[in-house]
């Protein structure tokens, strides 16, 4: 078995839509560090700090049996008698009356997140003896926003104001905070309790009295006012949690295989897909929107919500139903410099926190990605692909016009037919494709590469995007429009591969500079290019051979950057690390060229590394270092966990592995299996193509795989063994 790997500082995380709650592993809040609960991108509770007589109880275990509960077992320390030369003149004193020795009580804390956040305290007493103590908690609150926090600045930009109210039915600590017309109030409410408590000092206090195999129990809730009032929950969180669980289990595609491994991962995956899902009042039932990750992307997040859809097609298209909703919805339609924001772009980052309320952050949404925009023309066809719903093409068409009026006008800033990124804003930023950190983009010696750029992947995605479209347009009538888009697929193709391919490095070039000049650094970027099919036969077959090379191949995945790069260094975000979602891109492109073996390898890469970490979860991103080197994937310190298209790169890669894509609108699955012998078997059950649910098994005898349907319900789907191949949508 291998060694366990915790992944990033140790935390316990639940959460509920846009509502969560990050503690240490002694399931407390320090006020300087990236903990506390929160909603609506603002920080409710900064500190929270449970005791006895002033002391730390003792953890015994902590962990997260679901997603959105939380549950920590303490004991209490040696209390140590009291000093019997105090004068007793009001005996029994209160508080500890003779000590209590090291782990006679026991403390368990249940924490559940459902818009708001229940707790309950349950101490029992296992000697023979009763006792008696104080019991305390410290509570504070900051209102910091998400940004600032993430930036650790925990300063105060309002007003805080803490009132205690002794109701007949319960007992609330209320929190104010004001900065102008920006307002949020958290109230910690104790509503049962089998001792009154008292609040002073900054704590509440109770005196706990239990006798000899007896219990004390106290329930209370924290209520999270973001300006919605106390009744509702906080934005986001507008569903039942009970029931959308089991609407899930019951909606998603489950994965079942032999490799204890990889169904492990598989399921953990799944549950972190329910977490990271969230709903709005206005939102039918059946769609959802993926948030990025918890802690710092718990909100729409156009990329990510975007690949995190395309991923999960298949498994539970409701993310990309709600993603596609919600994104048109906030689809630009006047050009912003502040927001970088131009007619028909569609939005990269929506906040609701203080530093949005005032306009000190441009994001209200901020618009700053190049690539959402033809994602979005990708994510809507493949979703028509997977459901045969006709009328999503109708409805979305004019949110698709406008994106591909956005690429060719605003997209290509010089009119050379390729896409350059640039930012307007004074607080834009420098790189805006998926390596979106500063640092990210550079010269084969190291420095930095200036806007405008035109990375090698926004023209895949472009290329892509227009014959997706070139099919809905015939579909829905329009031949002549169709054949347009397909000639300027067709143009841009061979553009790319004349100008782009670096013969030397046997790669696509990481992009162009802003003097069209090559960007000869080799990077993980040149996949995406296999993925989206604008990479010529010849060529891609080269990039499939210098990915795997190994400055490129960790041996857990295949880096963002070069090892033998200046700029390299396997633990920086964007420059060497090593990041799940990546590699399921370049997997599924690979595999579109022919090259399964190498797409096993890159998916067994990923499978192996998520072995390692806590509960089989895939981080945002770990470290490139080399396998030979440490035997254990590398933690990156600041990763998100859970994160989303993490989570969606294990469905990704089993769709990829077993060959499915969908035409529902004509009633076909094509089915092509390449199952390695670390996977000699994989069932979905639930698979969903258009109005049907399959169940389909692979399984690998010799070099050979087969595979079946074992179940079909709902209208007839016709299963095609077919390979895919570069010029197949």
């Amino acid at each position: 078995m291998p060694a366990e790997v915790t992944v990033g500082p140790p935390v316990l995380t639940i959460n509920h839509g846009s509502t969560f709650m990050v503690t240490d592993r002694q399931g407390e809040i320090r006020p300087n560090d990236e903990l506390g609960v929160f909603a609506a991108d603002t920080r409710f509770l900064s500190y929270y700090r449970c005791t006895i007589e002033r002391q730390p109880w003792t953890l015994l275990t902590s962990t997260t049996p679901m997603y959105y509960q939380a549950r920590l077992v303490y004991m209490n320390p040696l209390i140590p008698p009291l000093d019997t030369r105090l004068p007793r003149t009001n005996y029994p004193l209160p508080g500890v009356r003779g000590g209590i020795p090291a782990g006679q009580v026991s403390l368990i804390v249940t924490r559940t997140v459902n818009g708001r956040i229940s707790e309950q305290l349950e101490i029992t007493n296992h000697g023979r003896q009763a006792v008696r103590f104080h019991l305390e908690l410290a509570l504070r609150s900051d209102f910091v926003d998400l940004f600032d926090v993430k930036a650790h600045r925990y300063y105060a930009r309002g007003e805080t104001a803490t009132t205690w109210q002794a109701n007949a039915e319960s007992w609330d600590l209320v929190t104010d905070y004001r900065n102008a017309d920006f307002q949020r109030r958290f109230i910690y409410r104790i509503r049962r309790t089998d001792s009154p408590p008292a609040y002073a000092n900054g704590r509440i206090i109770w005196l706990v009295t239990v006798p000899p195999a007896g219990a004390w129990r106290a329930e209370a809730v924290m209520i999270l006012d973001a300006g919605q009032g106390e009744a509702a929950p906080p934005p986001g969180c507008s569903f039942d949690m009970a029931r959308a669980a089991q609407d899930f289990r019951t909606r998603v595609a489950q994965v079942r295989t032999s490799n204890t491994d990889v169904a492990a991962t598989a399921q953990q995956s799944i549950a972190d897909m329910a977490a990271l899902r969230f709903h709005d009042a206005d939102m039918p039932e059946e769609e959802w929107v993926p948030a990025a990750g918890v802690p710092w992307f718990v909100t729409l997040f156009g990329r990510d919500s975007l690949i995190v859809s395309y991923q999960c097609m298949g498994y539970y298209t409701a993310l990309a139903r709600g993603t596609l909703r919600r994104l048109a919805q906030y689809q630009a339609t006047e050009r912003d410099d502040w927001r970088d924001a131009q007619p028909g772009k569609i939005p990269h980052e929506l906040r609701h926190g203080e530093l949005a309320h005032f306009h000190l952050i441009p994001h209200t949404p901020y618009y700053g990605t190049w690539d959402a925009t033809p994602l979005y023309l990708i994510v809507l066809h493949e979703t028509w692909r997977w459901t045969g719903d006709r009328g999503l093409l109708e409805t979305y068409l004019p949110t698709a016009e406008r994106c591909l009026e956005w690429i060719d006008r605003y997209g290509d800033l010089d009119g050379d037919g390729f896409q350059e990124y640039q930012t307007y804003s004074n607080q834009g930023y420098d790189n805006m494709s998926w390596k979106d950190s500063g640092n990210c983009v550079v010269y084969p010696d190291g420095s930095l590469v200036p806007q405008p750029k035109a990375l090698c992947e926004l023209q895949g995605y472009v290329y892509d995007a227009k014959r997706r479209l070139a099919e809905i347009y015939r579909v829905l009538g329009q031949p002549d429009r169709a054949s347009e888009l397909e000639r300027q697929a067709a143009t841009l193709r061979a553009a790319f591969n004349a100008r782009f391919w670096l013969d030397e490095l046997e790669t696509f070039a990481f992009g162009l500079d802003p003097h069209k000049r090559p960007i000869a650094s080799v990077a993980s970027n040149p996949g995406h290019c296999l993925w989206t099919g604008i990479a010529e036969p010849d060529k891609a077959a080269r990039v499939v051979r210098r990915l795997l090379q190994p400055d490129m191949w960790s041996g857990w995945g295949i880096r963002t950057l070069s090892a033998q790069h200046p700029a390299y260094n396997p633990f920086d975000y964007q420059v060497g690390a090593v990041w799940p979602h990546d590699n399921s891109l370049l997997a599924a492109g690979f595999k579109r060229y022919g090259f399964a073996a190498e797409a096993s390898q890159v998916a067994r890469g990923i499978f192996d590394a998520a072995a390692y970490f806590e509960s089989h979860r895939l981080p945002e991103v770990f470290a490139g270092a080399d396998r030979a080197a440490t035997t254990f994937p590398v933690q990156y310190l600041g990763a998100n966990i859970p994160q989303a298209w993490a989570a969606g790169s294990v469905f990704l890669l089993l769709r990829t592995l077993l060959g499915l894509r969908a035409d529902a609108p004509n009633g076909r699955l094509y089915v092509h299996p390449t199952l390695p012998d670390w996977l000699p078997d994989v069932e979905l059950t639930n698979l969903q193509v258009g109005g049907a649910r399959l169940d389909l098994r692979a399984w690998q005898s010799g070099e050979t795989s087969h595979w079946e349907v074992t179940r079909h319900e709902g209208p007839e789907i016709e299963v095609i063994a077919a390979p895919a191949t570069p010029d197949a949508l």
